[in-house]
């Protein structure tokens, strides 16, 4: 069952990729008493994911965080090595936190998975962001086509956080 405005994020250990290392962070705990734009990926490097979605929320990190905001956070089904490489990589070291799923734990409970094992990704992640309010899913955006972040956006989260 996919996650829905209104529900409550489920309680998931994940990493949290950051130049000192991993840490092991339950969900839970992670956003509880805080709000938190999160967005998952397909993929740390993959093409539209490194070259439109992820730019648009490094780009708007700022304006995001002036809408009380706590923190901007991006989601793969990539281990906590490679989220840390692409943070180094991407430029957003230091102002997104990275979130590893490794095993796509996070992802499956969320009922957010893709099978892109014809493509030799495997299970995947959808393309998606949310805002998130002391654990609690507020809003929700799924982007239905391939190769784009348009719904998902950096754009859209920033409407949202305009009405909220």
């Amino acid at each position: 069952m996919t996650i829905s405005i209104g529900d409550r994020l489920p309680d998931v250990t994940i990493k949290k990729a950051g130049a000192e290392g991993a840490e092991d962070i339950s969900t839970a705990d992670y956003f509880a008493g805080r709000r938190v734009v999160m967005f998952g990926v397909p993929g740390a490097f993959t093409p539209t994911c490194s070259n439109s979605h992820l730019p648009g929320f490094v780009e708007n990190y700022d304006a995001i965080l002036a809408r009380d905001v706590d923190a901007v956070a991006v989601v793969a089904v990539n281990d906590h090595h490679v989220m840390a490489a692409w943070a180094r990589f991407s430029g957003a070291e230091g102002k997104l936190v990275f979130l590893a799923d490794g095993n796509g734990a996070f992802t499956r409970a969320l009922g957010l998975e893709q099978d892109m094992s014809a493509g030799g990704m495997g299970v995947r992640s959808k393309r998606y962001s949310m805002i998130v309010e002391d654990g609690i899913v507020k809003s929700l955006n799924l982007e239905e086509a391939r190769g784009q972040a348009v719904t998902s956006g950096a754009a859209r989260i920033l409407e949202q956080l305009q009405t909220a």
